[in-house]
């Protein structure tokens, strides 16, 4: 019974290392890139390649997982982690993991998501591995690196392109072989809720990251003056649906399912105006992480909906 315990508990750890709750945000654009493909297979014959959708989605969350173990890996470098910190896996600082197992399994998570990348480099196209390289170095860069991107302004800028568009492009690329300026145009709803949840995980941190020395956009802004930049990122991503819907060409009045979602950023400005403890902010956090959620799939679904009805 004991050792069943313990097993339990050592896969929760490695289960809580990956962040589960944030591994959405690669999920989202992966589903919304592939449906806006479908928009462009016109021919009864056009079919989703599901062998590539799958390595996409496999290699995308690896890449993601990664990511957030070379965050919990620096930020306890550098100190800024500890037994009280909140929005992390703690399996360092809670459940006796040493930081070179957390570096080394997301070196492997890498090489998986690299094998992956080359198969799907193989059906589609080579150019897919200097972008998959580049997409790969900023996951590192993120918190990595001499000059991290998470201790600038430019962290929500980053993992909107690079998380949101990147990945809707990519996902839209490995099923038709090509890129069009519409599969971009659809990811600037996703760019800005992804980058959204960033903001959110930076608004909650920000005192303890000023005391350490980041420059994030929140402590630049404050907490008011983040919380109106919130609030009118996420009114600016239901607009462009809106437009989109009506006045695009290629848009349906099914991207409008979006709008079942609008309550949830509603709940995530009014929590952060409630709350300023790193602990009383996580449902905020959480909130934001739901929008991309819901607001994603519902727009992945706009868009298929919109595809077997004809597509573009």
């Amino acid at each position: 019974m004991g050792t069943q315990f313990q097993q339990h508990s050592s896969l929760r750890k490695y289960w809580l290392l990956m962040r589960p709750h944030t591994l959405t945000a690669s999920v989202v654009p992966v589903l919304v890139g592939t449906a806006t493909a479908k928009l462009f297979m016109l021919g009864s014959e056009d079919h989703l390649f599901l062998g590539r959708f799958i390595a996409m989605l496999l290699a995308c969350l690896l890449i993601q997982a990664a990511t957030n173990m070379f965050n919990e890996y620096y930020d306890y470098q550098k100190g800024l982690d500890d037994h009280e910190s909140v929005g992390i896996g703690g399996a360092i600082v809670r459940h006796g993991m040493t930081p070179q197992s957390v570096f080394n399994l997301a070196i492997a998570f890498y090489v998986i998501a690299a094998l992956l990348g080359l198969f799907l480099a193989a059906t589609t196209s080579f150019w897919l591995i200097p972008v998959g390289v580049l997409c790969m170095a900023v996951g590192y860069l993120y918190t990595g690196g001499p000059f991290p991107i998470s201790w600038t302004p430019l962290g929500e800028l980053f993992s909107g392109l690079f998380m949101g568009m990147f990945i809707v492009v990519i996902a839209f690329f490995v099923q038709t072989g090509n890129v069009q300026g519409y599969a971009v145009w659809i990811s600037i709803p996703i760019v800005i809720t992804i980058g959204l949840i960033n903001m959110a995980n930076n608004i909650r941190d920000r005192v303890k990251d000023q005391q350490s020395g980041r420059r994030t956009l929140p402590i630049l802004l404050g907490k008011q003056g983040s919380l109106y930049f919130l609030a009118a990122c996420y009114i600016i991503a239901y607009v462009f649906v809106i437009f989109t819907a009506f006045f695009k060409d290629g848009g349906s009045i099914f991207y409008l399912l979006v709008l079942l979602s609008f309550p949830m950023p509603v709940k995530v400005y009014r929590r952060f105006k409630k709350n300023d403890t790193p602990q009383t902010m996580m449902p905020a956090m959480a909130a934001a992480g739901k929008t991309n959620t819901f607001f994603g799939l519902l727009y992945a679904l706009g868009i298929y909906i919109s595809a077997l009805l004809g597509g573009i």
